[in-house]
């Protein structure tokens, strides 16, 4: 017979039962995001910061108190927090646990009163809130709850199928409260997620049989665990197989462009396809590329990634009889003295620049002496990171649209600069909250040391806000002179389509070029250079004074140049300018001031 009441074992086990359920459903809930753009979003933003939570749960006893499990949930939540769905599921656990952590067990009613915290602060982290997302689904579980309490449920069972119900058909009505999810014919990907955790959680109070693995690789991206290897001779470092299972024939035009694109990210290609599958093998510096690009045609199968330099690295060493590992002469001498380690946090050295030259590794700071304000800035793409290091900036976090920084990646590197005052620039709306968070963290742990968010949504923001700091007056006018800045920067980014759909009455099918601006989409088609032309015409007029092109890693600079040229033609009156940014998946990104 089920119990009434949990206590604090059966929270570790719901808890644990609802982490891997997300993470059993992440692509799944990926799938869902409005805009078919080849990023990791929704799901892995939401499984990322849940996992760093069950990490630590995990560990816990079973005998584990409420008011442990309860900080040991948010601490984890808050620390992990990527995008603004992680941030805000962050939020509802932190709220849900302050409502928890002074109970020995559990009821309906304190069940009830938590959900009601947890959504009551989730709200309050978020400046504009937004119906019809995951704070509508959860505000509508927790009102359900509530009445259920009221109406006098004891039963645990019953009353959470009902408030899961509820739940689901909240969900199904998010399209008809925010009409981008009902031209693009899906629900709200983070209220699905957050139906995710608590339908994994039920099921384990229902005695379901559950898996409780922890995917610690969930909860970190490859990044932050990479580790710089000797290069040696090796040029590109990770071996790469896989078989797409085909949605339909490629065409003449589609192998072309695959097979460019695979010659573009590294060498030793080998492409063959019929009618049915595509069988692929390159050598590259970021696997993820070539495995995004095949998704474009369909489904992935016998995948295999080798780290070629990691092996080079294995033939290094040899085991001696007592079982101890040693470095051979010739390590000792040579790469091993010259290979470093890197932490969650910590830049990872850039790859080689466009034009295949070798690039030194930049420095992490570009000044390491104390003073008064600092700046940290968070892009993808080495030539990105090369103009905010010119511009002043000490710290630069390798992440972006693919792959959002955690608030603990936000804190550590924040903690990194020797300054009284330090400005973030998360340089993407969705880093923006856990950008915020790791300033509640900073003060929070009481250092003299505070952390200002400069609110850049788009990484031309994040330069113009750079570029405006005034050296010698205080943070605070530096703060309003860099808002008002931004608000001047028009943008847009071109990247290409995953799927079909439709957004602002506009078809678009997979493979398409998009252009997305500020507001919504600013061009489709079939070619690269057309789409960013049509992006320069929505964002630019007569009032225009500097029109800046970031071309990214699968551009060529003379590619770039001719458009450049084209651009000028059309807005003799302005400054236009082309620059390397380096930004994988986003061909170029375009800014109007």
């Amino acid at each position: 017979m089920l119990s009434n009441t949990l206590k604090a074992s059966d929270i570790k086990k719901m808890f644990l039962a609802g982490a891997s359920n997300l993470n059993a459903k992440k692509e799944w809930i990926n799938e869902l995001n409005v805009f078919p753009v080849p990023d990791g979003d929704t799901g892995t933003n939401m499984t990322m910061t849940i996992m760093s939570a069950a990490k630590d749960v995990k560990a816990l006893p079973d005998d584990v108190d409420m008011g442990t499990l309860s900080k040991n949930i948010y601490s984890g939540a808050m620390r992990g927090a990527r995008g603004n769905s992680g941030v805000i599921l962050s939020q509802l656990l932190r709220g849900f646990t302050k409502g928890i952590r002074d109970y020995e067990e559990l009821d309906a009613a304190i069940i009830a009163d938590s959900f009601d915290k947890a959504v009551e602060t989730a709200y309050k982290a978020v400046m504009k809130p937004k119906e019809g997302t995951i704070l509508t689904v959860a505000k509508g579980v927790a009102e359900r709850a509530m009445e259920l309490s009221k109406e006098g449920a004891e039963e645990l069972a019953p009353y959470f199928e009902e408030v899961i119900k509820y739940g689901d058909e909240v969900l199904a009505k998010t399209p008809e409260m925010l009409p981008v999810l009902k031209q693009a014919g899906v629900v709200d990907s983070g209220g699905q997620g957050l139906m995710q955790v608590l339908k994994g959680a039920v099921d384990a109070f229902l005695g379901k049989e559950v898996d409780y693995t922890v995917d610690e690789a969930a909860a970190t991206p490859v990044a932050s665990r990479a580790k710089a290897e000797a290069e040696v001779d090796i040029k590109f470092g990770y071996c790469t197989e896989f078989i797409v299972l085909l949605n339909k024939p490629l065409n003449v035009k589609q192998e072309i462009d695959f097979k460019a694109f695979l010659e573009s990210i590294g060498d030793s290609i080998v492409m063959v396809a019929d009618d049915e599958i595509c069988k692929v093998h390159v050598h590259s510096n970021d696997p993820g590329l070539a495995i995004q690009r095949a998704l474009m045609y369909g489904q992935l199968s016998n995948m295999k990634i080798d780290n070629m330099r990691m092996e080079h690295r294995e033939k290094l060493f040899h085991e001696q009889q007592n079982g101890v590992y040693a470095e051979i002469e010739t390590e000792i001498n040579g790469a091993a003295e010259s290979t470093p380690t890197y932490s969650a946090g910590d830049d990872i050295p850039l790859k080689e620049s466009a034009t295949g030259a070798a690039k030194e590794e930049e420095p992490k700071f570009v000044n390491s002496e104390h003073k008064e304000i600092g700046f940290v800035a968070v892009c993808a793409g080495d030539g990105l990171a090369e103009i905010f290091r010119g511009l002043g900036v000490d710290y630069v976090i390798e992440g972006g649209q693919t792959m959002n920084p955690s608030t603990e990646d936000i804190f550590e590197a924040a903690e990194k600069v020797d300054a009284d005052t330090v400005f973030v620039l998360p340089n993407n709306k969705n880093i923006i909250l856990a950008a915020n968070q790791a300033k509640i963290l900073m003060e929070d742990k009481g250092e003299n040391k505070e952390i200002i968010v400069i609110p850049t949504k788009t990484v031309p923001q994040g330069i113009t806000a750079a570029i405006n700091f005034m050296p010698g007056v205080s943070a605070k006018e530096n703060e309003e002179g860099m808002v008002e800045a931004i608000t001047t920067v028009k943008t847009g980014e071109v990247t290409y389509a995953v799927r079909d759909t439709m957004i602002d009455n506009v078809t678009i099918k997979q493979g398409d070029y998009m252009g997305i601006g500020d507001s919504g989409i600013l061009g489709v088609g079939g070619d690269i250079a057309e789409v960013t032309e049509m992006i320069v015409d929505k964002i630019a007029d007569d009032t225009t004074e500097l029109i800046s092109l970031y071309y990214g890693s699968d551009i060529k600079q003379e590619e770039a140049d001719a458009l450049c040229e084209s651009i000028t033609s059309k807005f003799p009156n302005c400054d236009v300018e082309v620059q390397y940014g380096g930004q994988p998946i986003y061909y170029y990104i375009v800014s109007a001031e």
